[in-house]
């Protein structure tokens, strides 16, 4: 029988590895533009702030539908745990302005390999505004940041 794409299962015998360098994705419900609002994709940036013990972000970027953090678990971090964290923290804060919920259920992880090479993934993340045509400039895009900068 074939699984449906969110399905709980999907997770099961992942792994979280300290150290690990992660991709994850995390798409807003039903596609619904709320990181358009600046202070929205705020509380997201604080989220992130919040869960660094356990993540260390390397870039991100807040979309208006979905955002993207390239991270790297720490020893006392979990994946699971740590994008939960963000997503809940998130929802709270922009739970106050009337806006619930803001998450699809789950998130797409890609844990990168040796070869891939960090920054290239990370120019790539950031580089979202540009492909989706939103700037002609990064510069002129707020939601984002990288280690690197």
């Amino acid at each position: 029988m074939p699984r449906k794409g969110n399905s709980p299962n999907l997770r099961k015998g992942r792994v979280s590895q300290s150290g690990q360098i992660y991709l994850i994705t995390m798409v807003c419900w039903r596609r619904l533009p709320y990181f358009k609002d600046l202070i929205a994709g705020r509380c997201f940036v604080q989220a992130l702030i919040s869960v660094q013990g356990f993540a260390e972000t390397l870039c991100y970027v807040v979309m208006p539908d979905h955002v993207h953090w390239l991270m790297q678990l720490t020893a006392d971090g979990e994946l699971s745990v740590s994008v939960q964290k963000v997503k809940s923290l998130t929802t709270k804060a922009i739970k106050s302005k009337g806006a619930f919920p803001v998450w699809q259920k789950g998130y797409h992880d890609h844990a990168l390999r040796a070869e891939e090479d960090i920054v290239d993934v990370a120019r790539y993340v950031v580089a979202n505004p540009l492909r989706a045509g939103l700037v002609k400039s990064i510069r002129d895009y707020s939601l984002w940041d990288a280690c690197w900068l």
